[in-house]
């Protein structure tokens, strides 16, 4: 009798163990860059385009979510369907260097640990965000960089592309119109109305059923960069961060401003120690400190209890979220509402 009523314990601890899980809250936001994105500026198609990638994306690591999946697998998944699309800076769509290649960063952080790992200046490794991972998951380090990050991609059996395999005639369009542009002046990418050329990410952030968060990033980077220029988006804390004490958090913008203060590690550290909603020291973080230094851009974010957010900036953002009530939204202008 006594192991008998032990065994219906059991179970019903494991019953009530589940449903507790089935009802942890679940929630992802996605980002496909940020920027200079007017109506104006996208044909009906195009912009329908863009909405249908973005609901794909992350409808699709929701999916995972739903099903028990992990917060990295979600972001993973998300951000390879960004990465394989034309559309964004990022994987296939990424753009030209100033000496006609293509060069690829990412990066990624789970949050229960806080392990990350990124790679930067990549070049024939078809998706940079899952050898970001592999970078985490299977070796010693957190970011590896050119030939070596290469050479680690094909101990893991990672796809291989040719880095023709990333080219455009858009992205190539954008080049040439960006060397003209420096050849008449070369401080042309301090202007305003050079900014677009600094812009072009993707990326997830996530809360599994079992309250770890995680972020992912990748990039194509600066059109026209040079020197094997790094922005923010391989850089843990500027472009990615992640920690279940408060947020997960991806970037999108001008770089070299998000690394200088530290924007996706800055605003779960705002959240935490001042013990603030996450949204609340995001708002500060992209519209007063990055804002008021000179930085453009915007971030998703999805804090421990399943609360997104996503300000920006720019006149635009292509984005999108599924929330913890199940509620997709998809958005691209100022003026539209997604969290």
């Amino acid at each position: 009798m006594k192991r008998n009523l032990a065994i219906l314990l059991s179970l019903t601890a494991m019953t009530l163990s589940t449903q507790a899980q089935d009802h942890s809250p679940i929630a992802i936001a996605i980002h496909g860059g940020a920027g200079t994105i007017s109506k104006a500026q996208l044909t009906p198609e195009r912009e329908q385009q863009y909405r249908a990638k973005l609901e794909e994306a992350v409808t699709a690591g929701y999916a995972l979510l739903q099903n028990g999946a992990s917060s990295l697998d979600a972001v993973v998944a998300s951000v390879q369907i960004l990465e394989d699309s034309p559309l964004f800076n990022a994987g296939r769509g990424s753009v030209y260097t100033y000496n006609g290649e293509h060069e690829l960063d990412a990066s990624i952080m789970e949050g229960k640990t806080r392990a990350a790992g990124a790679v930067a200046g990549v070049k024939t490794v078809k998706s940079p965000i899952a050898l970001a991972r592999a970078v985490m998951e299977k070796s010693h380090h957190v970011i590896l960089s050119g030939q070596g990050a290469e050479d680690f991609a094909d101990t893991q059996g990672l796809e291989k592309v040719e880095n023709s395999y990333f080219d455009s005639d858009a992205r190539r369009q954008q080049l040439d119109k960006a060397k003209e542009t420096l050849k008449q002046d070369k401080t042309a990418f301090s202007r305003p109305d050079m900014l677009d050329y600094k812009f072009g990410t993707v990326g997830a952030v996530a809360l599994d059923k079992q309250g770890n968060l995680a972020a992912a990033t990748s990039t194509g980077g600066m059109t026209a960069k040079r020197w094997g220029r790094i922005g923010d988006s391989p850089i843990i804390g500027a472009g990615t961060f992640a920690d279940n004490q408060s947020c997960a958090v991806s970037s999108t913008g001008h770089g070299e401003y998000f690394i200088r203060y530290n924007v996706a590690a800055d605003i779960c550290a705002r959240s935490q120690y001042l013990n603030i909603p996450a949204k609340v020291a995001a708002q500060s973080v992209i519209h007063n400190v990055l804002k008021n230094a000179g930085g453009s851009g915007g971030v998703i974010l999805v804090d421990n209890q399943g609360e997104i957010s996503m300000p920006f900036n720019t006149q635009g953002m292509y984005r999108a979220s599924v929330d913890v009530n199940g509620k997709v939204q998809v958005a691209i202008f100022a003026d539209e509402s997604a969290q």
